[in-house]
This record gives structure tokens, sequence and C-alpha cells, in this order.
């Protein structure tokens, strides 16, 4: 659109510039065909911003699995499964991991051949406990940090479990995170915390609390 607006203007100038005879009416009307044309541009100009272009996907490369760790409680299981399964398909993350306490416990998605090792951002989400989203990860000098996630990541999310444990999402893009998709991940992390304090509690034979 903005370019048509150009072009539009552009012949508007030719066109007053060729006249043989520059009368009052084709005055006015270069006048207005001109105003339309910067209209047009300056509508063109606003859509862009309203309506930005997503960004591409990054060639991410990894093994598509599922790593659950062993011996954990079956419903456990089972909620870690279908938790994942509906982040890697309603957002768009490419591969998770979670960490409770210093056992990782579940790996999905797109898998690299290493493992994450919490560094100082990890840290700092878990003394703060709030989420932290690096939305262009080229950006952040401790990218080092979540190599082990997959490498060359775009985008990272990294959303606390109750002090003790670490959701760790890896987007396809840069800014691919969305509020709402933030929503959705805080969400299940709470209820997952739960469910892990619970079977952690059930584990050492600590009765729970009300």
């Amino acid at each position: 659109m903005v370019t048509i607006g150009a072009f539009a203007l552009g012949l508007v100038v030719i066109n007053q510039a060729s006249a043989l005879d520059v009368e009052p009416a084709l005055q006015r009307a270069g006048v207005l065909a001109g105003l339309l044309a910067v209209l047009l541009m300056l509508v063109g100009v606003l859509w862009t911003r309203v309506q930005p272009d997503s960004p591409a996907r990054v060639a991410l490369v990894g093994t598509e699995g599922l790593e659950l760790s062993p011996g954990l409680p079956d419903s456990l299981a089972r909620e870690l499964a279908w938790g994942s399964r509906m982040l890697l398909t309603a957002t768009p993350a490419a591969t998770l991991q979670l960490i409770w306490g210093e056992t990782t416990l579940l790996r999905r998605g797109l898998l690299g051949e290493g493992v994450l090792t919490p560094g100082p951002i990890c840290a700092r989400c878990l003394s703060t406990g709030k989420a932290i989203s690096l939305v262009d990860l080229r950006l952040y000098p401790g990218r080092a940090e979540f190599t082990g996630l997959l490498p060359d990541l775009p985008a990272v999310v990294i959303q606390p479990l109750a002090l003790k444990g670490l959701l760790v999402l890896g987007g396809w893009s840069p800014r691919c995170f969305s509020r709402s998709d933030l929503a959705w991940i805080e969400g299940w992390a709470q209820r997952l915390s739960d469910d892990l304090q619970q079977a952690e509690a059930q584990a050492c034979g600590t009765p729970q609390t009300e």
C-alpha cells in the first residue's frame, strides 16, 4: 500500500510537471490527487505497525522425542505428558524441559544432544519467583546458558515452579510467545507445582497439610 501511494504521488508530480498550461482546475486536481496518495501511504504505514509481519521460523536442529524421568507416579507422568503436549501444540514452543530440584523430570519436543544446566538467568527466575521471557536470545550475553536445551534457540521462556523447579520452553522464532501463551504456561505451572509437591511429600512419607 505504501508503494502504491508513492507511485501515485510520483504520477501526480510528473503530470503537473509535464502540463503545458497550469490551469486552476489542474492545480486543484493535482492537490487532491497528491493528498490522496499521501493518505494512502500513511494508511499503509499505520497498517504495518498494527499488523507487523510475523518473524520467520528458525530452522532448528534436533530430534523429536519425549523423555520422562523413570519412577514417576502414574498420575504425575500422565499430567506431564498431557500438559507438555498441549504447550507444544497450542503455543509456539518447539522444545521444553522441566527441572525439579536437581532432577530433569521431562524433556519433550525437539531434543538436542545436551541437557539444560541452569545458570544465572534461571537462578534469578527462581529467586524472584517470576517468569522471564527472553524474546530474542541473540540480544542476551547469557544465551549460552540455554544451549543445552537446544542450540540456536531464538526465544526462551523460564517459568518457576514453587521456587524449586523450572519449566523452560524454547520458541520457533523471536518474539513468538504472546501474553496468552505466557498466561497458559503460568497456569499449568501453578497446577503442576501442587502435583510435584504432593508427589514429593508422598515419596518422603510426609503428610500433606491443607
